[in-house]
């Protein structure tokens, strides 16, 4: 069910969820008399409620306000066909509680009811809540659910990290990389210096061709500064504790590891279903990591966005500009689905050393003083007109075909290109 701003609903809900309780303001269509309730977090409280709207309104439509787009509540109210979801932006519920209520006076009940006033009154600015297909949901939780658990590596890493260097600084200089299952064997297996110097040069040399360290000059190397490393300290009371503590981390980091590995699976299985996937995975530096995320961002439902702007506006990407009498000035935009931003802004750094005119627009806005993450941004946002029209006309992504446009456009880009290639000749 797709409902316009026209549509007829036999009643209005306000709900402001809570973790155990829901509080709940409905108007019936028609009348004045608002009632209020509380329902309890609880599946067959949740099914007992919708069925006896679902009777007591036999069957129409039903429009329910709410400060979420997704969550246990929401995924409980998706399984009703009457109930027409409208997400509404917790901030401006509080802007707008704050017009009618100075003080700053809060209760949930009286949230509901603004929230009922808010879909009665501006239902023309809001929009219907419509779900993607199921295989599109699942890729879109899978993405955002493994970004998750590489935050979490890379903060269980951070921590290994610490520990080690207050008693067994040398094993960082040893391997490059901290979040691999090489590193965590070798702490498992010898997590001080005086382990490690006890263990026999064939032992150690086991050990890294059993870890796919194919170089004999590499392995030399590393046994010989094992062997002849010198401690930091002798203290127990330092290398008892964080011993113990860098055996727990590697624990944890081992099972993020593992974890992260069978969602890049599950991923990459999903993501081949989707007849989109081919559009993003060829896009450069995209890869098994960021295809999926891009195509995951854009999702299947191409009447969502009415332009590339709309893309930039809601991602974050484009920035806001505020003026107010002879001032103007230009910011970050702070409300957005961050891991939407995220996504663009990380991979448009991957295309700047395989993209021709992403390299050079990046170092072009270097040139003007930017910052890496200013310069980055910038090229996010061009690069979003650009999958814009992609994925709208469903035609693949080809680098000689966007610069034979910028050339027809007499696009600056390539003159500045031009003149830095001169330069270098």
């Amino acid at each position: 069910m797709k409902p316009h701003i026209n549509q007829a609903y036999a009643a209005y809900i306000g709900i402001d969820w809570a973790d155990q309780k829901h509080d709940i303001c409905l108007q019936a269509a028609g009348t004045d008399a608002r009632k209020f309730t509380v329902l309890a977090h609880r599946p067959d409280t949740i099914e007992a409620w919708a069925l006896s709207l679902k009777q007591r309104f036999q069957g129409q439509p039903i429009a329910v306000c709410l400060e979420l787009t997704k969550g246990p509540l929401v995924y409980a109210l998706q399984k009703y066909d009457f109930f027409v979801l409208f997400p509404v932006n917790p901030s401006t519920l509080a802007k707008y509680r704050q017009a009618f209520t100075p003080s700053n006076a809060k209760d949930d009940p009286s949230d509901a009811r603004l929230q009922l006033e808010l879909l009665m009154q501006h239902r023309d600015k809001l929009k219907a809540l419509h779900p993607e297909g199921v295989e599109m949901r699942t890729l879109q939780c899978l993405v955002e659910q493994r970004r998750g658990l590489v935050n979490g590596r890379v903060r269980v890493s951070n921590q290994l990290t610490y520990a080690l260097k207050q008693y067994f600084p040398h094993v960082l200089e040893w391997f490059k990389d901290k979040d691999t299952k090489v590193f965590c064997d070798f702490i498992s297996r010898w997590s001080t210096l005086k382990q490690a110097q006890q263990a026999r040069k064939t032992t150690l040399e086991t050990f890294f061709r059993e870890h796919n360290v194919r170089y004999p000059s590499v392995i030399e190397t590393r046994v010989s500064a094992i062997k002849g490393a010198t401690p930091l300290t002798h203290d127990t009371s330092v290398i008892l504790p964080h011993q113990l503590l860098a055996h727990a981390l590697v624990q944890q980091l081992r099972a993020l590891l593992d974890a992260i590995e069978r969602f890049d699976t599950q991923i990459a299985a999903f993501a081949q279903t989707l007849p989109d996937y081919a559009l993003f995975q060829a896009l450069p530096g995209a890869g098994p990591v960021y295809a999926p995320r891009l195509l995951a961002a854009f999702g299947e439902q191409r009447e969502r966005y009415q332009s590339a702007a709309d893309v930039q506006q809601y991602a974050g990407v484009a920035p806001v500009t505020e003026r107010s009498g002879k001032k103007c000035w230009i910011h970050w935009r702070l409300q957005c689905p961050k891991f939407l931003r995220q996504t663009f802004v990380e991979w448009a750094a991957e295309t700047i050393p395989r993209s021709f005119w992403a390299g050079a627009y990046y170092r072009q806005q270097r040139e003007k003083g930017c910052s890496h993450q200013v310069a980055v941004r910038a090229l996010a946002f061009k690069w979003i007109r650009i999958l814009f029209r992609c994925w709208q006309t469903r035609t693949p992504y080809d680098e000689s075909t966007y610069l034979n446009s910028l050339k027809r456009r007499g696009s600056p880009l390539l003159n500045s290109i031009g003149e830095a290639a001169a330069k270098t000749t």
